[in-house]
């Protein structure tokens, strides 16, 4: 039974006011409660925002968080990219003043189960896949959390048989009663290192998804894993594995061919002849979607369907186009260095490799036996390029450059034919561009020109 959760009359803050923090606001307004915001951006660079809140006749501040509005609050919400650690979210829980997640916020408001995804990488394209293969099954699906729609916008509408969720480790930090019916963890590899002190604490923040799960539960996991294998250790939900290294007798696994499903004493096969998805890593995606879609009941023809017809996401190892026989892929999400791993292990041809953006601390080396073997020249960008180039630059002809463009242009002429140009930075844009996706679109902007006027030059 969910505890309830009043709001009415209740003195509530929202910390961080993106998308998520906009969305948590209008909820709240409409529940009763006396809402007042807190964004360390300045007002004038948050115009579309601003519009909408002044709508809804709230207390705002702008431009820090003042600690006094911290401590005059009944209940705080924080959006996913405020930190915990900053000093006015540490004073208002020393004083004893609930500090909760949106996730947390939107959970004691929805009745309909949820499967929720977390993991270092492939978080959005499993949950895409499963929320796909849901709906060609029939199914009512509502899909977002950190990929799409918050999931407060799920809250209070029945009109559900199921809810997919990606959560990340900052929405998990902050969660008390959260309990999805069915976790994933996909894999557990460094990153965002400059917010966790340690490894291990990111790794206890994404241990919170099995927080509150019970025995009626089930946890999926990737049995090849040793970080996914320890923290799922001493957990209470029932425990189903996927492997690309192991003949499983129960749960997933493939042979780069086929992938196997094994639940109940009954087996299906699935080939991946047809699938559109690229990179193993992506077969590990697979794997845990089959699983999720058919512990949940959906039909073999509804998960064939979608494996087939299914592309991937943009900026993640998105074929972008070929220019003189040489292939350009965008994986401008590749934003840490295990993510990284996984695209260069998807390459049987030679690599040219642009990388670099703001530094997020992650141990550099699972990338030097990878880069030694793959990458024939490495180019790199942003304010971690010295640090890449320190660690990384013995392996391979490596050249630092100052912008997205050069790199581009110094990749397409140093290249052959059949090599391939591929953009994983294994580093956040935030250096450079608005996020991730700004940096992948300037990326395919500059091909597709570069493509046109290669392809004019042969025209004249």
């Amino acid at each position: 039974m969910k505890e309830f959760m009043e709001l009415s009359g209740k003195k509530i803050l929202i910390v961080g006011m993106a998308k998520t923090g906009l969305a948590c606001a209008k909820f709240l307004k409409s529940k009763g409660a006396i809402v007042t915001t807190s964004e360390i951006k300045k007002e004038d660079e948050m115009q579309d925002i601003l519009k909408e809140l002044n709508e809804l006749d709230i207390k705002m501040e702008w431009g820090g968080h003042r600690i006094e509005t911290f401590l005059s609050q009944d209940m705080i919400i924080v959006s996913p990219g405020v930190e915990l650690n900053i000093e006015p979210i540490r004073q208002a829980i020393r004083k004893g003043i609930k500090v909760i997640s949106e996730i947390e916020l939107a959970y004691h408001f929805i009745d309909s189960p949820i499967i929720a995804i977390t993991g270092t990488n492939g978080k959005t394209t499993t949950t895409t896949l499963i929320g796909e293969i849901l709906k060609v099954d029939g199914k009512k699906v509502g899909v977002g959390g950190n990929v799409g729609e918050p999931l407060i916008l799920f809250a209070d509408a029945n009109r559900w048989d199921v809810l997919v969720v990606e959560v990340s480790s900052f929405q998990l930090e902050a969660i008390e009663r959260f309990r999805p019916k069915i976790s994933v963890l996909l894999n557990i590899t460094e990153d965002h290192l400059d917010r966790y002190q340690s490894f291990s604490d990111y790794i206890e923040a994404k241990r919170r998804i099995f927080l509150n799960q019970t025995y009626d539960d089930i946890a999926i996991l990737n049995y090849d894993d040793p970080n996914v294998i320890e923290s799922s250790k001493e957990i209470n939900p029932k425990k189903v594995f996927f492997s690309l290294e192991e003949r499983l007798k129960e749960g997933a696994f493939s042979d780069g061919e086929y992938i196997y499903l094994r639940i109940h004493g009954n087996e299906e096969i699935f080939s991946l002849r047809d699938v559109q998805l690229k990179g193993i890593h992506n077969i590990e995606n697979m794997m845990a979607a089959i699983l999720g879609a058919k512990i949940f009941g959906c039909k073999t023809e509804a998960i064939n369907t979608v494996l087939s017809q299914f592309k991937g996401l943009e900026h993640r190892l998105e074929f972008v186009s070929k220019i003189n026989d040489i292939s350009f892929y965008n994986d401008s999400k590749g934003t840490n260095v295990g993510s990284v791993v996984k695209s260069l292990q998807s390459f049987s041809e030679p690599v040219i490799l642009i990388a670099g953006g703001r530094d997020k601390r992650g141990d550099l080396s699972p990338l030097r036996d990878l880069i030694k073997a793959k990458v024939k020249r490495l180019i790199l960008i942003g304010e971690a390029r010295q640090r890449m180039r320190k660690e990384l630059g013995d392996l391979t002809e490596t050249l630092m450059v100052d912008t997205l463009k050069e790199a581009v242009d110094h990749a397409f002429r140093g290249a052959d034919k059949g090599d391939v140009i591929l953009l994983s930075p294994a580093c956040s844009s935030f250096d450079m561009f608005k996020d991730y996706k700004e940096r992948g679109m300037v990326f395919k902007d500059l091909v597709y020109k570069l493509k046109s006027e290669i392809e004019a030059s042969k025209v004249v």
